[in-house]
């Protein structure tokens, strides 16, 4: 099959002349209601298929999404999105028959007549602080679900204060980190509270433990972010002024963690200041299911104290490097952006998320765990995610929610049966 182009009304002038969005006419003015989605081309589009984490999705995807569904591969360069689909023939063969679409991150008539034609679109176009607001934009103005695997604090913060209103009025359904970040943590503490009594104070805590190997585009993205805390929180702020608190009469905590040893786990638990406890935190102000007075902490998960003390000393220096515009380009330049890890190196890499859940005398332990977690648990994460949005009976929600409030327990049983680990645990 040829590529298929994204054509939109003006070429050349997407940003000054784009099509009204379709829903917008019979939106109603009920806050995060979803509205019915008309029928597309598509059920699913993957955004950013030429990248190293894209291609494995797209293989993800072609092994295990359903036969009848409508979904196609879509990026930039149409060479190198045919290169990878002839690559997923040979181990799929029906693959070769998966429709090309192509659309650049910067044009955004382009991206919004893509996102027209495709109920859900799944992006990997990192980092999404530098080339992803468009794409969020498109769907958010099309009525059309959005699914990424940002880590990005900053760009999910800048994408509520620009997108959530549009998507809440054309009912999309905008669901950033659906991968390692933050997917783990989020769906880990709605298992974990799910076991625990109701109507009462609930703390949780979440120890992550990982080993694996980055690939360039993430390098990338963790140095856009180290490289900003001040627009980072500047952002935060912004957004914490407009984002309504938690349903009346509850409070949701997300206290950092300190630096201790937890003997249930036998491991020192270390601060982990990344998107994760935020995603927590939203997902338990949306739900009453997380108690009247829910406390959340994230925590990096070591077993030797020299480990722990040498990550302290090691995360110290890379936020220092990432300040200094020559150290971050030189950073950056030791891993190329499109590729990662090999197979072998995956095959070698895992994590394991564990929780302890405790409210109204009982106390539980959960544990989410899989394999490689950046690129093969992650393309799973993503492909699982963007299956659920484009199949499954979902709560009536629409604009930028979480992944537990979008899907909760239906992404939860799909993970679960495509083989990540989310399961009550020992205590160690």
């Amino acid at each position: 099959m040829s590529e298929e182009p994204v054509h939109f009304d003006h070429p050349g002038q997407g940003g000054a002349h784009e099509r009204p969005g379709p829903l917008d006419a019979q939106a109603r003015d009920v806050p995060g209601t979803r509205q019915p989605v008309r029928d597309r081309e598509f059920d699913v589009v993957l955004y950013g298929a030429s990248g190293f984490v894209g291609e494995l999705t797209a293989a993800y995807l072609a092994a295990h999404a359903p036969a009848d569904l409508r979904w196609a591969l879509a990026g930039r360069d149409s060479g190198r999105l045919g290169a990878v689909r002839a690559r997923l023939a040979t181990r799929v063969p029906h693959a070769a028959e998966l429709p090309l679409l192509t659309a650049d991150a910067t044009d955004t008539g382009a991206l919004r007549a893509l996102a027209a034609r495709t109920r859900v679109l799944a992006s990997t176009v990192g980092p999404f602080l530098r080339h992803g607001d468009a794409t969020v934009a498109a769907c958010a103005a099309e009525g059309t679900d959005y699914a990424d695997l940002t880590g990005e604090p900053e760009f999910v913060d800048l994408t509520y204060l620009r997108h959530h209103e549009r998507a809440v009025r054309s009912g999309a359904r905008l669901v950033h980190a659906c991968g390692f970040d933050s997917l783990p943590a989020d769906l880990g503490a709605l298992f974990t509270v799910g076991r625990l009594p109701e109507g009462v104070p609930l703390k949780v805590d979440g120890f992550m433990r990982t080993s694996g190997a980055v690939s360039g585009g993430t390098l990338d993205s963790v140095l856009t972010v180290l490289g900003r805390p001040v627009p980072t929180a500047r952002a935060a702020r912004e957004r914490a002024a407009v984002e309504p608190p938690a349903t009346e009469g509850r409070r949701v905590r997300t206290p950092p963690g300190v630096p201790r040893y937890v003997g249930e786990l036998d491991a020192w638990a270390l601060p982990f200041p990344v998107l994760d406890p935020y995603v927590v935190q939203r997902s338990a102000r949306a739900l009453d299911r997380y108690g009247p007075d829910f406390r959340y902490r994230h925590h990096l998960s070591v077993r030797r104290l020299p480990v722990a003390a040498g990550t302290l000393l090691g995360a110290a220096g890379l936020v220092a490097a990432s300040q200094v515009p020559a150290a971050r380009r030189a950073l950056s330049a030791r891993i190329a952006p499109g590729t990662g890890p090999d197979e072998a190196r995956r095959a070698r890499s895992s994590f394991a998320m564990r929780f302890i859940g405790e409210g109204g005398g009982r106390r539980v332990y959960t544990e989410v765990s899989g394999g490689d977690p950046g690129y093969d648990e992650s393309s799973r994460m993503l492909g699982e995610a963007a299956l659920c949005l484009a199949l499954d009976p979902l709560p009536d929600v629409a604009g930028q929610v979480t992944t537990a409030v979008a899907m909760g327990e239906a992404l939860t049983a799909r993970l679960r049966a495509a083989g990540l680990v989310i399961r009550e645990a020992a205590r160690r």
